[in-house]
C-alpha cells in the first residue's frame, strides 16, 4: 500500500474521487471476461439500474512509470473519442479507487469471430467466401473509423472483435481493447513493440517507426485465416521472410479477387499496403465474394485454431493458484531476478539473459518454446502468474497431491470423471476464453472413448 500511495501522490491518477466506483458499481470478480498484460476484465453491475457492463481493472502497482500511467489515460481518451460510434465498444465511465483504475464499458456478450462462423454453418449448413467477406467488412469498417481519427489500434487480432449480443441476425461486430493504441495527431513517432503472435507486422518486429499500416497487415492475417483456417506465418522469422502461400490447399478453390486483396494487405513494405478505405472499396468486399461453399476442412481448422490444449493449461493454472507462498518462493525470486526492469512482466530478451545468469543450461530453442508456452494471453511478455504456471513443472511442483487437487477442482460433482459441462464451467471461472471444440479436446485425451476424462487419462495428459 505504501508503494502505491507514494507512486500516486494525492492518491489519484484520473483526478476523480476514490470512492466513486464502489458507490456506482458492484464488481463480480468471480466472472472473468478476459486477462491481459496489465488488467483483468470482469462483469460489473450498475447499482442504480441493475444493468450489466464489462469492467477492465488495472492495478495501480503495475503502473510503475510515467509512460504506463499515460498509456492508461490514453486508452480512456481514445475510448471517449469513439463515443457514439456503433462498431467500437462504448465506454460508460472511468473511475479509480486506492488500488486500481476501472474502465467501465458495454458488455459485448455475442462471442468472437470464429464463433460467428460456427453459427453461420449451423444456420445454413455451410460457410462461403461471401460469409467471410461480410464478417471482414465489419472489421475494416471499424478500422476505417479508427484510422480516420488518426488512431492506430496496434493489437488487431480475432479476440479483439466481439459481437454486441447473441442475436445472430442483428448483433454488431465491435472493436475492443485499446490498451496498446496510440493517437498520432501530434506526429508522434511510434517504435515500441506490441507482439501478438501471428498478427504482428514485419516493421514492428524490426523495431522500425510504424503507422496505421500495421493494422492493415494484422487484418490481412485475419482475412487469410478466415479463408483457409490457418495462419500465413507461424513465427517471427516467417513473418519477416517467408513467401506468402496462396497455392496449397484450399487456395486453388478460392476466388482470384480474394487472392488479390490478401496480397495487397500483406505487402512487407508498409508503403505498398492499401488503406482501410481502399480495402472497403475492393471488388471482393463490394460485389465479387462468391456464394460457393468453402471446403469443410476450413471450418474444422478454424475451430482447431482457437483451441490448442486448453485443458492442460487450465489444469496447470488451477495447480499454480493452489500452491502456497512457501512452495513458490524460489520461483518468485527467479521471476524478480529475471524481470530486470521491474515492469511486472518478462520479455523474451529478459528471459534468455536471466535464465543464463541463473545458471540454466536451457537452449535458445527451449527458451523460445518456454516463452511461447508461458505467454498464454499472447501479448509478447510473461506475467507473474504465467511464469509460475509455466515453470512449476521444471521445479517438480506438479506432484501427485497437486494433480489430485486439480482433478478434484475440475470434477465438480466428485463423480471421478471430468465432463464437457464441467470444463465449460472451469474455463469461464478462470477467464480462459470460449469453450470451442471441447468435444475434440476431450476425444484427444479420452482413451477409453466414454466421452469423459478419468484420473488416469488426466495424469497421462499432464505428463505429455
Amino acid at each position: 500500500m505504501g508503494f502505491v500511495s507514494k507512486l500516486f501522490r494525492g492518491g489519484s491518477l484520473l483526478g476523480k474521487p476514490l470512492d466513486e466506483f464502489k458507490k456506482l458499481y458492484k464488481l463480480n470478480k468471480k466472472h472473468v471476461l478476459g486477462e491481459g498484460g496489465f488488467g483483468t476484465t470482469y462483469i460489473c453491475e450498475e447499482r442504480s439500474t441493475g444493468d450489466t457492463y464489462a469492467c477492465k481493472c488495472i492495478p495501480k502497482k503495475k503502473l510503475k512509470t510515467e509512460d504506463l500511467k499515460e498509456s492508461v489515460k490514453t486508452e480512456i481518451r481514445i475510448l471517449e473519442l469513439f463515443s457514439g460510434v456503433p462498431n467500437i465498444v462504448q465506454i460508460k465511465g472511468s473511475y479509480e479507487d486506492q488500488n486500481s483504475v476501472h474502465i467501465v464499458m458495454e458488455w459485448c456478450n455475442g462471442g468472437e469471430l470464429f464463433q460467428k462462423i460456427e453459427a453461420v454453418v449451423k444456420s445454413h449448413g455451410y460457410y462461403t467466401e461471401n460469409d467471410a467477406a461480410g464478417i471482414f467488412r465489419s472489421i475494416m469498417e471499424a478500422l476505417q473509423v479508427i484510422h480516420s481519427s488518426n488512431v492506430i489500434h496496434r493489437d488487431v487480432k480475432p479476440e479483439n472483435f466481439l459481437f454486441s449480443s447473441d442475436d445472430e441476425e442483428n448483433a454488431m461486430l465491435k472493436a475492443i481493447d485499446f490498451g496498446c493504441s496510440v493517437d498520432i495527431k501530434q506526429g508522434r513517432e511510434v517504435t515500441d513493440q506490441i507482439k501478438s503472435k501471428y498478427y504482428v507486422a514485419p516493421e514492428v518486429l524490426e523495431g522500425k517507426s510504424h503507422g496505421k499500416e500495421v493494422d492493415i497487415w494484422s487484418a490481412g492475417v485475419i482475412l487469410y485465416i478466415l479463408l483457409c483456417g490457418k495462419e500465413p506465418f507461424a513465427n517471427d522469422h516467417e513473418i519477416k521472410s517467408k513467401e506468402l502461400d496462396l497455392h496449397s490447399f484450399p487456395w486453388g478453390g478460392i476466388s482470384p479477387p480474394a487472392h488479390n486483396l490478401i496480397k495487397k494487405m500483406l505487402k512487407r513494405d508498409p508503403k505498398e499496403r492499401i488503406s482501410a478505405e481502399e480495402v472497403l472499396e475492393h471488388s471482393w468486399i463490394t460485389t465479387e465474394a462468391p456464394y460457393k461453399p468453402l471446403d469443410n476442412i476450413v471450418v474444422t481448422r478454424l475451430k482447431q485454431f482457437q483451441t490448442m490444449n486448453k485443458i492442460k493449461k487450465l489444469a496447470l493454472k488451477v495447480i499454480a493458484e493452489s500452491l502456497s507462498e512457501e512452495q513458490i518462493k524460489d520461483l518468485k525470486t527467479n521471476f524478480e531476478d529475471i524481470d530486470t526492469d521491474k515492469s511486472g512482466s518478462i520479455t523474451y530478451e529478459e528471459l534468455k539473459t536471466g535464465l543464463k545468469r541463473l545458471g540454466s543450461k536451457i537452449s535458445e530453442t527451449e527458451v523460445k518454446q518456454l516463452m511461447e508456452a508461458a505467454d498464454v494471453d499472447g501479448n509478447g511478455t510473461i506475467e507473474y502468474n504465467e511464469f509460475i504456471t509455466a515453470t512449476m513443472q521444471r521445479h517438480g511442483l506438479v506432484r501427485e497431491e497437486n494433480l489430485r487437487k486439480a482433478f478434484r477442482h475440475l470434477d465438480k460433482d466428485n463423480s471421478g470423471h471430468i465432463t464437457k459441462e464441467e470444463l465449460e464451467i472451469a474455463l469461464k471461472e478462470h477467464g480462459m476464453g470460449d469453450e470451442a471444440c471441447l468435444e475434440k479436446i476431450i476425444s484427444e485425451v479420452d482413451k477409453d472413448n466414454d466421452g469423459k476424462i478419468d484420473y488416469e487419462e488426466f495424469c497421462a495428459m499432464m505428463g505429455g
